[in-house]
């Protein structure tokens, strides 16, 4: 199988949404993919797989970082499963780096999820998107989380700014987009100074 040789990329895309399982499964609700399709005006537009998304990017000469975004807790929606998001990565290892997302309110099961992603699926590091997930970045409840991520020596890639999902759903949804501000990271880096962060989006 090929591997990823990145002296001939031209990008690497470090942040790209699974939307969609194998099984068809959303990665939001019903509600909030019409929002988002409105919002994005993507209408027609059928969301890829992790297989089209391969392909798409094999022939580009590009790469991407893969993730869902695991908000079970604040949304009540199901995630797509991390281990399906890594499986599907490593039938394309030449442009597909795989990256999961744990809730942080998942607590210790959390943490013990995230070690065995990395340990025995390969993931490459780990997406919060405060937002949609209902918590503010520094909020303690994560630290054991950023803990475990520092330890194992992979990134943490947090959504920051403004977000369309949500957008024209009475009350944005639940989304709060407080939690999106980039200054609440701070506190992350300072308290974790070895935890490798993205910051996604201007903001």
């Amino acid at each position: 199988m090929a591997v990823m040789n990145v002296a001939d990329l031209v990008a690497i895309d470090v942040h790209t949404h699974a939307e969609i399982s194998k099984d068809g499964h959303g990665s939001l609700s019903p509600e909030l993919f019409g929002a988002s399709e409105d919002y994005f005006k993507a209408h027609g537009h059928r969301q890829p797989t992790i297989a089209e998304m391969a392909a798409y990017y094999r022939e580009r000469r590009m790469a991407a970082v893969v993730f869902t975004v695991d908000a079970e807790h604040a949304t009540g929606h199901p995630r797509i499963s991390n281990e399906e998001v890594a499986e599907s990565c490593a039938e394309h290892p030449d442009v597909l780096i795989p990256f999961a997302s744990v809730d942080p309110w998942k607590g210790r099961a959390g943490v013990r999820e995230a070690r065995r992603l990395v340990q025995e699926y390969g993931v490459r590091g780990f997406k919060f998107h405060p937002s949609i997930q209902g918590i503010a970045p520094n909020d303690p409840v994560a630290y054991p989380l950023y803990e475990a991520i520092e330890e194992l020596g992979v990134p943490a890639l947090f959504h920051t700014g403004q977000t369309g999902i949500g957008a024209g759903v009475p009350g944005g949804g639940g989304i709060r987009l407080k939690y999106g501000n980039p200054m609440l990271v701070d506190d992350v880096a300072v308290d974790f100074p070895e935890l490798r962060i993205i910051l996604a989006h201007p903001s």
